[in-house]
């Protein structure tokens, strides 16, 4: 890697919508520079480029890759998309930092890992509500034992998508570079967020369908789970609703309840104040804010990670989790029964 004084050099690869809000965060960094920019779409590419300032663009993923002053590589593509540019990152000892979902499947992403292992280059995944203090206090509550046995973790994501958003890219919907619908790409950061805060999932048992969209993936699913630690919970996800509610948690224990939605902690209540209520804790706010505050800061918790040679803050085997549950959740639908996790 270069000189450890000089700000980590990014490329990005993919100039569509969320790779705006990589740049946006970067330029808020002060030891990040956006370097580079590639993808296969000039126009998207040239305006991408116009819009944040970037002189060297690519079309070529391999000779960006070639840059020796380029230290960290940002996917923004496609899910299904991710293993490949990731390995070949890799494979050029650039330092990764990939969009959620890490991939589509279990052996792509461990492929990556793999990849990332052998090179000895960090991996990171972005999964920007771990980074809401509140998230981060009902975590630590859980641990401690405050809440007793634990007895229900449930999570609620009822949004809407229109035809229109699905059919604005030829990938969304699909299984090939999707991966799924309401819960691989807009449940995923919420199914993540739960079993973060609740701990490892170990079975699930779900139904899913396109109630509405006209897409090859589900726009409705519900899924009864079951904890490693023993408790229940459910987990609903659609894009079908009208309009878009909260996304809402709902923690239960013996001795006490916690509630959060997008506009914060709804309920902290213990018995015998056995944890007091944490103050000043912002909500999740709107999908925005979300973005560009998480996304800051899990750039600079990578660089850090890069620079002190430790484990990102989401690094591969954590990220994985998420995407391991969705897939036994799609398995579940389809066969009709309870699916273990290993």
């Amino acid at each position: 890697m270069r000189d450890s004084r000089l700000p980590m050099r990014i490329g990005i690869v993919g100039a569509g919508t969320i790779a705006r809000s990589h740049a946006q965060a970067i330029a808020r960094i002060a030891d990040a520079e956006l370097a580079a920019v590639c993808d296969h779409n000039p126009e998207q590419l040239r305006a991408f480029a116009g819009e944040f300032g970037v002189v060297d663009t690519y079309s070529d993923y391999q000779a960006m890759l070639r840059r020796d002053d380029i230290d960290l590589i940002h996917i923004c593509l496609p899910s299904g998309l991710h293993a490949p540019f990731a390995i070949e990152a890799a494979e050029a000892s650039k330092h990764i930092l990939t969009e959620k979902p890490m991939e589509i499947t279990t052996a792509k992403m461990d492929a990556m890992i793999r990849a990332a292992q052998t090179r000895q280059v960090k991996l990171g995944v972005v999964y920007q509500r771990r980074t809401l203090p509140a998230a981060a206090a009902i975590r630590e509550t859980v641990r401690s034992g405050a809440l007793g046995k634990l007895v229900l973790g449930d999570v609620y994501m009822k949004y809407h998508r229109t035809q229109a958003y699905y059919d604005s890219a030829g990938w969304r919907g699909t299984w090939a570079l999707d991966g799924g619908g309401a819960l691989m790409n807009q449940g995923i950061h919420g199914i993540d967020l739960l079993q973060w805060m609740m701990g490892d999932i170990a079975s699930v048992y779900a139904r899913s369908a396109a109630l509405v969209r006209d897409i090859e993936v589900e726009d409705t699913a519900v899924a009864v789970i079951r904890y490693r630690s023993g408790a229940l919970g459910v987990i609903q996800g659609a894009t079908s609703v009208y309009p878009a509610q909260d996304t809402r948690f709902e923690l239960h224990g013996e001795r006490g309840t916690i509630i959060l939605d997008d506009s914060g902690i709804k309920k902290w209540d213990m018995m015998d104040d056995a944890a007091p209520r944490p103050e000043n804790l912002d909500g999740m706010g709107n999908l925005s804010d979300i973005i560009l505050h998480g996304h800051t800061h899990i750039i600079e918790d990578m660089i850090r990670a890069i620079r002190e040679d430790r484990e990102p803050m989401v690094g591969g085997e954590e990220a994985k989790k998420a995407v391991n549950v969705i897939l036994a959740i799609y398995e579940s639908a389809r066969e009709g029964k309870e699916v273990l996790l290993t």
